[in-house]
Order: C-alpha cells, then structure tokens, then sequence
C-alpha cells in the first residue's frame, strides 16, 4: 500500500520533528552563556553546573526527536523495500526522505540564530539562577522560582539587541583560532549525527538497524571532540577572566564567536549529511557481512 503512495515531505511528524530541534540546538546557544555569567557573578562553579544542567537536559530532549523522525524512516525505508524492483520509485522516496532530514537540520540551525539574538536574556536567566541556587541550595526550587511571573518579567526586560559598534567590538582575534575552528567542526558533525544514520537507513534497507545503531557513534565522537577541544579552552578563557588576566569584553567575545561558529557549522552539516550517509551505509554493510 505504502510502495503505491506517491511520497510527501511535508507532515504532521516532520514538523514535530522539526520543532524539537529547533529547541534543542537553540538550547546549546543559550548555554553558552553560561560562561559569561561566571564571569559577572564571579561564581564560576556554579555557572558550569548550570551550563553542564542546560547542555545535558538539550540533549536528552534530543532523544524524543525520533519519536517523530523514526515513524517517517519507517513509512520511507518500507516503502523502498517494496519498491526493490522500481529503481525510480525507491529512488524518488529516498530523495523525499532526505528532503525532509534537511528540513530538520534547517530548523535547528534556524533554533541557533533565534536563541543567539537573545543571548543577552539567557546570560542574565543565568545570573538569576546563580543567585537563586545560592540562596536556596537546591537546583529543583532554583528553577521553579525563575518561572516566577516577576521573574519571567524581568528576563524578558533584559532582553536587547546589540548595536552595530558592540558587533563591531566583538574581537575574534583575542580568542585562540582552533577554539572557533573546532567548535565549527564538532556542531557540523553534531547536527548531522542523527540524521545522517536515519539516511543510511533508507539508502540500504538490508542494514537499517545497524546504519541507525550507529548514530550513537558518530555522536559520540562530536561530544568527545567538543570536551577534548572545545570545552577545556573555554573554561581556561573564562578562568582567566576570572583572575583578571582577560577582560570580560573578551569573554563576550569569546560567548559570540562560539555562537556564531557554532550556526556556521550547522550550515555547512548540509553539504556532509549525504557524504556522511553514505559512510556510515559502508561501515554498517561491513559491520553486516563480517563474520566472528
């Protein structure tokens, strides 16, 4: 029944799917923000936990993307297989289906810029929150008081877009360039990560489960680059800022530049999601016909 559907992109699912990462990818912006507030509260602790609180909970949120994007692999991947013997059907479902993961891509990298605008509202949600855990000693209570209605008042008070002279002001020099350059490769793996699997799944339907076994994998290797390279710059940069060896405009800087390499990655995510898919096809074709 399926195989005799003509495909369609858009659906209920793909929007879900889309709206979800739009959340998730825009909350890995607003978490950067983190480091700016351990800066101004000189509370540097605290705000990491905050940070590591915010990056956790954005990626476990990830998990309930394939409660939409998997029922889309499915109605895909079955329908290639039924269509084995119509290389131009299989074909048209496969590109529909990749249509719609880049779709998905495109909403989280929509998610960055939306959540980088207002950065100047998650630094001080931040600041909020580094006082209310202080006060309170609990972070469960600490964030039930920020959706106090004076609260939500006042973060939404805070929120400001910067002048060109304060864009301007952002120096990308101060900032070690394997910082950005890193940061730029480890959120264009990132973005793809899922997505790319779910491909693979659909371009050979005889490894499906192992192609999207393998986004663990391949997001795996994103999150252990980004704590090997990425994570460890920038707590040293906020340390010293800390200790009045760089200034807080240099933070600042740092805050935006990471936001922006960040969106610039998700970008280029759309040129690899096919290459990408076509690896982790072969890895999972070889995975499949090895015998131990």
């Amino acid at each position: 029944m399926i195989a005799n559907l003509a495909p369609h992109v858009w659906s209920g699912k793909l929007i879900g799917a889309m709206a979800i990462t739009f959340i998730v990818q825009g909350v890995t912006i607003g978490a950067y923000a983190a480091r700016l507030a351990g800066v101004q509260t000189k509370r540097i602790a605290t705000s990491i936990s905050l940070f590591n609180l915010f990056v956790t909970a954005g990626r476990l949120a990830n998990l309930f993307v394939i409660f939409f994007l998997g029922p889309l692999s499915d109605q895909a991947g079955n329908a290639v297989a039924k269509l084995q013997g119509n290389p131009a059907a299989a074909a048209a479902w496969q590109h529909t289906f990749e249509i719609q993961l880049r779709l998905i891509v495109l909403a989280g990298t929509l998610g960055m810029i939306v959540f980088a605008i207002f950065l100047p509202m998650f630094t001080y949600l931040f600041r909020r929150g580094v006082h209310s855990f202080e006060s309170r000693g609990s972070v469960p209570h600490s964030l039930v008081r920020l959706f106090a209605p004076s609260v939500i008042r006042d973060v939404v008070r805070a929120q400001r877009l910067p002048s060109l002279a304060e864009l301007r002001g952002f120096n990308w020099r101060v900032l070690p360039k394997r910082l950005l350059i890193f940061n730029t490769v480890v959120m264009c793996v990132y973005a793809i990560g899922v997505q790319s699997s779910y491909l693979a799944s659909v371009l050979d339907v005889a490894v499906a489960r192992t192609s999207i076994g393998l986004s663990g994998v391949v997001n795996g290797i994103g999150t252990i680059a980004f704590t090997l390279f990425v994570d460890p710059t920038s707590a040293i940069i906020t340390d010293q800022a800390i200790h009045g060896k760089r200034s807080v405009e240099e933070v600042r800087s740092m805050v935006f530049y990471l936001s922006v390499t960040a969106i610039v990655g998700s970008l280029l995510s759309q040129a690899i999601l096919y290459p990408a898919a076509v690896v982790i096809e072969v890895v999972a074709r070889f995975a499949a016909h090895v015998h131990l």
